[in-house]
């Protein structure tokens, strides 16, 4: 590199903004602040960079504020969207997720995305207002008991009573989230709280004595789980989505290619191992892949790592991995042997272990194991039929191949959901936004706007089903007026399919109240302000993604497809991993 010339710019620089200091850090003036003043000087020391939410009377002090905060704020069509918006942006950045609602209906109109963050382990802060100190209690107008509604579904929440607790709680409750197993922290904020004035300086320092997540995992048991790797025959990685929350997945494809280690993984763990890798399973359980299913019914040691052997995934409990030494590394120690005998607990993160564990696998002849595994690959791939009208797995595969499997994608909950987790091809982490443990209809439209903009320069599609997108379609308004330039894919097979097909299989095709006929959703868009087309036939599907995938702004793109396709394969409820229910090919036992 040239040497720069002496003179040549005689220009004094611009001073550039100084880097904030690491996180509690740094020192913060609140003396005779208002706690309006104390919330927003406490976000943007916890890194905030956007809330989302929506305004009301008792957070009018806090608004104030906002209309002069560096921090962008989403105003989002419905209490709902902004828990989900946060949502997707935490589960898309790594970072904690921001929400806001006002007391009463905007504080219960959190609890579906509190509910739903707290069964995958998302971090969130979502902070709503209270009726003033002296009237809690008295059924004051717009007056819920949010601390008792939100207890059973977050992971911790708070009452604060008095402005000198604040800040402190606030420092608490991001930290809550982010640390240990993550999840939603609720921050209830009476309105005299954000007006009144603190005296002098309040106390930063946390005060959580009961609350010391264990991380480093133990090296002991972390050397017998690599003593039952190594000694193993028909070993499988069981990944769930505590490995993409850990920032683990370098260590995991790590300890894949050196020890030659099938692997499969849950729905939210997916992108984990990139699937183009021969020893990727792809999904197990109920809509899984023949090959991990039976991988994991025939090994002789599971290893489950950030996972919580869920019931979609095990199946029959009595009957899951019949033959395996089950390890379980989890930083959640009672989410270990909850659901299924452990062998070899190891508790901590995954990180942190994976780290540990990666020198001490040894890299072992499993010839057979392998050579079965690929049989099993090769003989029940994933399939469909593309003929007759268009079929929802195509277009899926479609638009993988036209995003070269890199976009972000978001979606709701049915059929779309595990077609999309079947047929995408993930390749990295943080790529599927999906709501898992509670399955909830509706998430896939706010996710991926709070997705993009986390990320504004990826591409972030919502692949969603008609049913879900009808749930929360307003929010497309939030991403038109906030130019947002998520897009919107509605595979429209006028069901709700997921329904349909249980009482197509299981009840005698009585198909009771699950026809769902949609307006002209491709016009409804472009009245909300977004671009908008519609696909109903083959040939159309390639331009149509394009000329989405072309447009900088929200676009939704309506493709109706075959009415009555069917998610294979399938276990049904209450049956062994072994009983796969395959479509056109029968059952296989």
């Amino acid at each position: 590199m040239p040497r720069k010339t002496p003179g040549k710019n005689t220009q004094k620089p611009k001073a550039s903004a100084a880097k904030p200091a690491a996180r509690g850090k740094r020192t913060l003036s609140l003396a005779h602040c208002s706690g309006a003043e104390v919330f927003h000087r406490m976000l943007q020391d916890e890194g905030v960079e956007v809330m989302f939410g929506y305004p009301g009377g008792v957070l009018l002090p806090i608004f104030d504020e906002i209309y002069q905060s560096p921090i962008r704020f989403i105003l989002t069509r419905h209490e709902q969207g902004a828990a989900h918006m946060a949502d997707g942006y935490a589960r898309s950045t790594g970072r904690v997720g921001v929400c806001l609602a006002t007391s009463g209906p905007g504080a219960t109109n959190l609890v579906t995305g509190l509910a739903t963050a707290n069964m995958d382990s998302i971090p969130l802060v979502a902070i709503t207002g209270q009726v003033r100190t002296s009237l809690i209690g008295n059924d004051a107008f717009q007056e819920a008991d949010v601390s008792g509604l939100t207890r059973p579904i977050t992971k911790h929440n708070f009452l604060v009573k008095d402005v000198k607790d604040l800040a402190r709680v606030l420092r608490e409750a991001f930290h809550i989230a982010r640390t240990g197993r993550p999840g939603p922290v609720v921050v209830d904020i009476p309105v005299d709280v954000t007006v009144n004035r603190l005296d002098g300086e309040p106390s930063l320092a946390m005060n959580l004595p009961g609350y010391k997540p264990l991380l480093t995992g133990h090296m002991p048991q972390i050397r017998a789980a690599a003593e039952a790797i190594n000694a193993s025959q028909r070993p499988v990685l069981y990944v769930g989505g505590g490995v993409i929350l850990a920032n683990a997945c370098d260590a995991l494809r790590r300890i894949v290619a050196k020890g030659r280690l099938p692997v499969t993984t849950t729905l939210l763990a997916m992108g984990a191992v990139d699937e183009s890798d021969a020893l990727s399973l792809q999904m197990l359980g109920m809509h899984g892949t023949v090959a991990a299913n039976r991988a994991v019914q025939n090994c002789d040691c599971l290893v489950a790592i950030g996972a919580r052997f869920d019931d979609r995934v095990t199946g029959k409990v009595a009957t899951f991995a019949p033959h395996a030494k089950v390890i379980h590394v989890d930083v959640d120690p009672a989410s270990i042997a909850k659901n299924v005998p452990v062998d070899i607990p190891v508790v901590g993160d995954a990180a942190d272990i994976l780290g540990k564990l990666l020198p001490l696998i040894r890299t072992v002849d499993r010839s057979p194991w392998l050579a079965q595994v690929a049989e099993w690959k090769k003989k029940f791939p994933l399939r469909y039929a593309a003929q007759g009208k268009i079929k929802p797995q195509e277009m899926i595969a479609a638009i993988g191949a036209a995003t070269d499997h890199n976009a972000i994608i978001s979606t709701g909950v049915g059929q779309h959901q595990m077609w999309t987790a079947q047929f995408y091809g993930w390749r990295r982490p943080r790529q599927i936004i999906t709501s898992g443990g509670l399955g909830t209809m509706g998430f896939g439209v706010p996710a991926a706007i709070g997705a993009k903009i986390g990320n504004p320069k990826s591409t972030v599609i919502d692949i969603d089903g008609d049913g879900s997108f009808s749930m929360t379609m307003v929010e497309i308004i939030t991403a038109v007026h906030n130019d947002v330039g998520a897009k919107f894919v509605v595979l429209d097979n006028e069901y709700l399919g997921m329904v349909r097909q249980w009482q197509e299989l299981f009840y005698g095709k009585r198909y009771s109240h699950v026809v769902h006929r949609c307006p002209d959703l491709a016009a409804v868009a472009r009245g909300f302000g977004a671009q908008a087309a519609t696909v109903s036939e083959r040939t159309e599907i390639a331009g149509a993604i394009d000329e989405m995938l072309a447009c900088d702004g929200p676009f939704v793109l309506h493709a109706k497809v075959d009415p009555e396709e069917n998610v294979f394969p399938m276990v049904p409820a209450g049956k062994s991993l072994d009983e796969m229910e395959l479509g056109e090919l029968g059952t296989l036992a």
